[in-house]
């Protein structure tokens, strides 16, 4: 399992991703999953994956053919974001149609997503979620953030805190609490974290990060946001409760 979350606002984009793809008493493993395929000055081009490692693994390798071979239709061709997702997700069918029955033999999951952004000069800046099907979403401002993997514990502070106009710094610092909070209570999520921040109409991917286990700045977030937490619950009003006296006839029903 893995976690990955994009943020996009009127600013511009974050996009982060953990590396852990198994976890047990004995084994874990690391891969990349945050993707960088830009062309400066022309389109910036983002990609995260979560899912079956071997399908995701062959859909980058399809996307890096196109590009070595300089297709006709390839992540630097397509004129629009929209036609963009359409060619990730044909690239996610074709490695199901070819792998996906034999995965189903041995009940293997073979379902895998990806999570794609940027912007096309001329255009305005998109985000997507690609689905294992093929198909897929896009984020609105009314709903500027999505996510792909083990979403549930990383989800409650990008609703709390995030909004279309929120600076693009403030949506780093989410992201990465986002994921700290996943790696916290799922051993299937960990470092290294991959993030990067794109600035609306630049065109390039100037700001980038890797945060490795034991990482300073890591270490300490998360000591100041639990020390926040807790302060903050200490300070919570206490709870008002109705009291009744233990000979009271009454019953109480609770729903």
């Amino acid at each position: 399992m893995t976690y990955c979350l994009g943020i996009i606002t009127k600013y511009g984009l974050v996009m982060a991703a953990d590396s852990r793809t198994n976890a047990g008493v004995d084994y874990i493993s690391t891969y990349q999953k945050l993707f960088d395929f830009s062309q400066p000055g022309e389109r910036a081009i983002l990609l995260c994956n979560s899912g079956n490692l071997s399908f995701t693994q062959g859909v980058l390798t399809l996307i890096r053919k196109d590009l070595k071979a300089q297709e006709e239709s390839n992540l630097h061709s397509l004129p629009t974001m929209y036609e963009i997702a359409r060619y990730v997700g044909n690239k996610i069918r074709q490695i199901q149609e070819q792998d996906r029955s034999w995965l189903q033999k041995d009940n293997i999951d073979y379902k895998c997503s990806f999570l794609l952004g940027g912007q096309i000069k001329g255009e305005d800046m998109e985000l997507y979620h690609i689905y294992s099907q093929g198909n897929f979403i896009q984020a609105t401002p009314e709903t500027p953030f999505l996510q792909i993997g083990e979403t549930k514990y990383g989800k409650p502070i990008l609703d709390r805190t995030l909004k279309y106009d929120t600076p693009l710094e403030a949506c780093a610092k989410c992201a990465l609490l986002s994921i700290d909070s996943t790696m916290k209570s799922n051993i299937s999520v960990g470092p290294p974290i991959n993030m990067v921040m794109y600035e609306r109409d630049t065109l390039v991917v100037e700001n980038k990060l890797q945060l490795r286990l034991g990482d300073p700045y890591l270490v300490k977030t998360r000591k100041w946001w639990e020390e926040s937490l807790r302060n903050a619950f200490d300070r919570m009003p206490n709870i008002e409760w109705e009291h009744y006296s233990p000979d009271s006839h009454d019953n109480v029903e609770l729903d």
